[in-house]
This record gives structure tokens, sequence and C-alpha cells, in this order.
């Protein structure tokens, strides 16, 4: 039984408790549509619908066929390698252009601050096809559309203002007298910030990183004007073949991509707290 405050009257108590099953009912709202997904992967036939089979729970109806297609089939696989690569790389450009943004917007020397956060954080607000075409006019300019390269660049964009958001957040509570007296004792302006700098804002910027390998990973619409054959993506997979060959296969994928969102989020989880842990024993000190 939930305890109340003395001073609590009956609106009050209905507050919290609308209040709190509002709540759950949101997130079962989110939540059932993603989870619904992960059963449906293991159905024997080529549905995407609970065969009776399903509903009863018998093991025959269940199967690990779609998981296996995706294994055996050169495209799923060719799409996995591509994301990772694609991933990887953007989000290493991402975030080193992002944190060294994040650093300089910090600055109380930094002039036009709102204005330059602004366009740094327009690719995530502008919508992704403009973005989409914006870039594809630019990069066949320079050669660059159809290529790994290309697509590194544009994911990169896309991730950075994530970076930026997450590693400003950090940095409003650094204690910039730290770094001044780095600076003090004689260190150079680049060993200060990876030895007092970085290793405080490292949450953030890890996090950032995260965020912006997500979003890599999940990019469809860039992918679809800037991406060649040989560029193919998971997202694009997955766009390919509700188009020309629906089955299962989709949401066994789907699921996969679900347990590393999961991963991820727990990774998220484990640093914010770790962020916290630190402060509070910079406050303590």
């Amino acid at each position: 039984m939930q305890k109340f405050p003395a001073y609590y009257t009956i609106w009050h108590k209905l507050g919290v408790y609308a209040l709190k099953y509002t709540a759950w009912l949101v997130l079962f709202f989110l939540i059932v549509p993603i989870v619904v997904i992960i059963p449906l992967s293991f159905n024997a036939e080529p549905y995407f619908t609970f065969t009776r089979g399903m509903v009863t729970l018998d093991p025959a109806a269940y199967s690990t066929r779609w998981y296996d297609a995706v294994v055996t089939n050169p495209n799923w696989m060719l799409a996995i390698k591509n994301s990772f690569i694609i991933g990887f790389f953007a989000t290493i450009v991402a975030t080193v252009l992002g944190t060294l943004a994040a650093v300089g917007l910090s600055s109380q020397y930094m002039p036009y601050k709102r204005v330059i956060m602004a366009l740094m954080l327009s690719p995530m607000i502008v919508p992704s096809i403009i973005v989409a075409a914006g870039m594809f006019f630019f990069f066949t300019k320079f050669g660059l559309a159809g290529s790994f390269v290309g697509l590194v660049i544009a994911h990169a964009a896309l991730g950075v203002p994530f970076v930026i958001i997450t590693v400003t957040a950090t940095l409003s509570g650094f204690d910039r007298s730290l770094y001044h007296a780095g600076l003090s004792m004689g260190a150079s302006p680049l060993k200060t910030f990876f030895d007092v700098v970085m290793p405080l804002i490292r949450p953030g910027v890890i996090s950032g990183a995260m965020f912006a390998f997500v979003t890599s990973f999940d990019e469809v619409v860039v992918v679809l004007f800037l991406a060649g054959p040989g560029q193919r993506t998971i997202p694009r997979q997955m766009f390919s073949g509700l188009r020309e060959q629906i089955n299962p296969t989709i949401l066994a994928v789907a699921t996969l991509l679900i347990l590393v969102s999961v991963a991820f989020l727990i990774t998220l989880e484990f640093l914010r707290r770790r962020s916290e842990r630190l402060r509070g024993l910079e406050d303590h000190g």
C-alpha cells in the first residue's frame, strides 16, 4: 500500500494514481508493438500473424528458420557488414567533431553561440528527406555518391548533433577551474584536455558516440539517396524486403536490432549512473 504525506487530500492521491497508471499505459502503448515482433520472428510459417499453433504454444509452430535465412542469405550478410562498417567509421568522425564542437561552444569566449548551435543541430531538426536530397546533389558534384566515404560523411553529419547535445550537457557541470589549474602547472592545453577534461566528460562522449552509432545504424532515407548496390545496409535491405518479398526474415532482423538497442540502453544507463557518481564525488570533494 502506497503511503502519502499527511497533508495529501483525496485529489492529491487521485492525481498520483492517475499519473502513475497513465505512465504505465503510455509505456504499454509504446512497447507492445515492439515486443510482439519477437515471438512472430519464430513463426514456422511464412506469415506476419500468430498462427493457431503459436497461440496454443505448440512447439511445432515455432522455428528458427528465419534466423537461419538471415545467416545464409548473402544480401543480408552484406547489409549487416556494411551497417557495422559505416556505423563504426561514422561514429568515430561524429564523436571527434561533435566533442570538439561542444568544447568550443561551452567556452565563454565563443561568439554567436546560439546561432552556431542551431546550425549544428539542424540535421536532427530538418526532415530527413530534405537532408538526403541536399546531400545527394552536393555529393554528386564531388563523386561521393554511391561510395562508402560519402555514406560515412553523411552518417557522421547526422550523428554530430547527438554528440554535441550529450557532451554539452556533461560540460555544463564541469568545473573549469580544473582546466586552468592544469595550465597553471605548466601543461599544454592539449595535454590538459586529455588528462583533466576528458576523464570527466568521458561518459558524455561515450553516450554521444552510441547515439551517433544508432543513428547511422537506423538511417534509411539518406542510404536510399546515396548508397549504390554495394553499400546496401540493414534498413535499406529491410525496406527492399517489404517491397519485394515479405517474409518473417525481416522480423528476425528486427528482433536482433531490438536486442542491440536494449544492450545500448543498458550501457547508457550504466554510464549515466557512473557520471552521477563522479559528479557526487566531485561535489563532495
